[in-house]
């Protein structure tokens, strides 16, 4: 089979944000993030020298990744994917292009996506990685600082820290972090499913192909998501949270890409689709975010989006302990039995 019709036949998976937000799990100096958790840094913009201090108290002793993917698995997912870098620069494996990372930064001091990869393999669940290849509020240099839209925080790019746009360069970012993380996660974790990229404004056309080929050189069966930018996937990510009516019968202009809306979309080359989508409102840790979608509703919806050929990656936030949440373990159980049901 290859990979263009597992991704069809898959038709559910598991994402999960995490990292340095979770431990800030949506306040900051008693103010509550009113959206997304993993934004918080950007939301209340904390300066890097005091967000990077977090890492010296990221110590999750219960993270078991065999009991993340033995969850997923029960749930009746077939695929999972880690935000292996999220906005703020800080990664969840082992990189030797910047020290940011969990192994080097962090009490904690293993390889997270190693030790998930190895629990997708031991379980028969294909792995995927997310990878913010525009923004890193970590870098002087990080893109987003051409997109004027409204954001989650106080700024698309690192504003707080970094002020002066004319001073950017986000060439720099992409040679020095971006190209050799990237290069990271697909030559140190087997094979691959997916590489599931992020936020596109300030990357160029150039950049973008740069690292499709990337993935394609090094995973040639690893399948890109449309948020890439410009044109280069194998598969559309729809908006998050996205529930369409039905998919759209005629080709669409690409010089009216909106990337947040199915209507925007080209077709995808092999007519695959995903919507990622939260299981409350967040999709980092928020410890006040009880606002749950009932079981009976992400079956309903992943039935929907199905029946039209679309994927649902159902997200969790693992708290900084790395639980993940018992609200969304019984969720999940709940549909997975629904799942077993039909069969």
């Amino acid at each position: 089979m290859d990979q263009h019709e597992w991704f069809k036949q898959a038709q559910y998976g598991m994402m999960a944000h995490w990292g340095l937000y979770s431990l800030l799990a949506g306040e900051y100096k008693g103010k509550r993030a009113p959206h997304y958790g993993e934004w918080i840094q950007a939301r209340f913009a904390i300066p890097n020298s005091e967000y990077h201090q977090l890492a010296k108290i990221f110590n999750p002793i219960y993270f078991n990744a065999d009991e993340w993917i033995r969850l997923a698995k029960e749930a009746g997912m077939r695929y999972f994917v880690l935000t292996s870098k999220h906005h703020d620069g800080f990664a969840l494996f082992h990189s030797k292009a910047d020290p940011f990372n969990v192994v080097d930064a962090t009490p904690f001091g293993r390889d997270i996506c190693a030790e998930l990869a190895e629990a997708c393999y031991k379980h028969g669940l294909k792995f995927g990685l997310y990878y913010s290849q525009e923004l890193d509020w970590s870098h002087p240099d990080g893109g987003g600082y051409t997109n004027t839209e409204a954001c989650d925080g106080v700024s698309w790019e690192n504003s707080w820290d970094f002020p002066d746009k004319s001073r950017k360069d986000f060439a720099r970012c992409f040679e020095e972090k971006i190209k050799p993380q990237v290069k990271e996660i697909l030559t140190g974790y087997g094979d691959l499913c997916l590489i599931w990229f992020d936020v596109p404004n300030t990357i160029s056309p150039a950049q973008s192909l740069e690292l499709y080929q990337m993935v394609k050189e090094y995973q040639p069966g690893c399948l890109i998501n449309s948020r890439l930018g410009n044109g280069a996937f194998d598969y559309v990510s729809l908006g998050d949270n996205e529930v369409p009516e039905s998919l759209p019968t005629e080709p669409v202009d690409n010089d009216k890409l909106d990337m947040n809306s199915i209507e925007g979309f080209k077709y995808s080359p092999y007519n695959l689709y995903e919507t990622a989508a939260t299981l409350n409102d967040t999709w980092g840790f928020k410890y006040f975010d009880q606002n749950w979608k009932s079981a009976d509703e992400v079956y309903r919806i992943k039935t929907h989006l199905n029946e039209m050929g679309i994927n649902y990656l159902l997200n969790v936030g693992p708290d900084a302990l790395g639980r993940i949440p018992s609200f969304s373990e019984e969720i999940l159980r709940e549909v997975g039995k629904k799942i077993a049901q039909e069969k």
